[in-house]
């Protein structure tokens, strides 16, 4: 045997498991949501109903889906633009030299990401109390000790500033994560590059958009293709874990009204049709964005 044939059947044995875990855990579920959607189905019973593309039909029709759906895009811009703005600009703050206490910040900040999404539902929950949370309270200093429950926010519970409330909490728990990731690329780029920027009199502001953003922008690119398909699934755990989806649903998010259509309502066929269009959102979304951010790399 050659050594060119032994070299690929090596090659082969090693990734022949984690192909067929993909496929059983991954493309076999994928092909039963998109079969799934086609029938009308309880989710338990033994009873199925081919109905074709009606489940999508009624979903087109469904005022509650396209809460969901528009919930989810909010999310996703404001999320993806703060998030990735924060994470960028503090790393290169917490990159500088002359900045005393780094590493102190670093673990600071990325704490929230270890959390667990409940841990993070409970402390938002305490801040967003409307009788005791820290926002009310910090607010009673300027409106006053004497000001009623009534008069201060439900950030919780007014629909139309739930989501936001949401956006936040998610803002908060992601941006540590993405920091260090930009924090390794940046640490990458030559000191010799920004001293030589420095001498011929370009800022630190100028140097950031000019020197850092364009030498890591592989880095960006790569987190934000995978960041907007983790910010569609977190979505759906902090909504289920602090919001439950309400008030009267206005916190709802797409993966999260799919599950309770599917699981909670016993319309497993259509749930699957709202996963089946949440797939293709995704999966259009995602190939998008890898085109637009397409660039030639910059190289040092």
């Amino acid at each position: 045997m050659s050594r060119k044939k032994s070299r690929s059947i090596f090659i082969a044995m090693c990734a022949t498991p984690a192909l067929l875990l993909y496929i059983i855990f991954m493309i076999i579920p994928t092909f039963n949501v998109f079969k799934m959607s086609l029938y009308k189905w309880g989710g338990y019973s033994e009873n199925k109903k081919f109905v074709g593309i009606n489940n999508f039909i009624i979903l087109l029709r469904d005022p509650n889906f396209y809460r969901a759906f528009q919930n989810t895009v909010i999310i996703l811009v404001f999320v993806t633009i703060f998030t990735l703005a924060m994470a960028l600009g503090l790393a290169a703050i917490l990159m500088r030299k002359d900045l005393k206490g780094k590493s102190f910040f670093r673990v600071i900040f990325y704490i929230p990401n270890i959390l667990s999404i409940v841990v993070i539902s409970a402390i938002f929950s305490a801040v967003y109390d409307q009788k005791d949370g820290l926002l009310n309270s910090f607010l009673k200093i300027f409106m006053g000790q004497d000001t009623s429950v009534a008069d201060l926010p439900q950030y919780l519970g007014n629909q139309r500033i739930i989501v936001y409330s949401i956006i936040v909490a998610m803002i908060w728990q992601a941006f540590g994560y993405y920091m260090v990731m930009y924090m390794a690329g940046i640490s990458a780029i030559p000191e010799s590059i920004y001293e030589s920027a420095s001498i011929e009199g370009m800022g630190k502001f100028r140097q950031f958009f000019s020197i850092t953003i364009p030498l890591i922008w592989t880095n960006i690119r790569t987190t934000l293709t995978f960041f907007i398909i983790s910010t569609i699934n977190i979505s759906f755990l902090i909504v289920t874990a602090l919001t439950g989806g309400g008030p009267d649903g206005a916190s709802e998010v797409v993966l999260s009204y799919m599950y309770k259509q599917a699981y909670t309502n016993s319309t497993y066929g259509y749930g699957m049709a709202v996963g089946a269009v949440v797939f293709i959102f995704s999966f259009a979304l995602s190939a998008i964005v890898n085109h637009a951010t397409k660039r030639e790399i910059v190289e040092f």
